[in-house]
């Protein structure tokens, strides 16, 4: 379940009504500081319990330059004599 963009719309509308145009600014720095607690938070606990995180390893495989021209081949009509 995902939100649409009119839902987003009206939840910011009742957000906006909720709180008004003076104090929105403070609610998003609030919200912005509560997330990066969180994020923190469960970076510690990770590290507690001795969770790592998951290494990437970049593939070997290389990216080939593909700007030569090639010559396309057009297809000509067959001629009914």
């Amino acid at each position: 379940m995902s939100l649409g963009a009119t839902e987003l719309i009206l939840i910011l509308v009742i957000v906006f009504v909720i709180f008004g145009a003076g104090k929105l600014p403070q609610v998003m720095k609030d919200v912005g500081k509560s997330v990066k607690n969180l994020k923190d938070g469960l970076k510690e606990e990770g590290k507690k319990q001795g969770i790592k995180k998951p290494e990437v390893k970049k593939s070997g495989v290389k990216k080939q330059n593909i700007t030569k021209s090639r010559k396309s081949k057009s297809i000509k009509p067959k001629n009914k004599a």
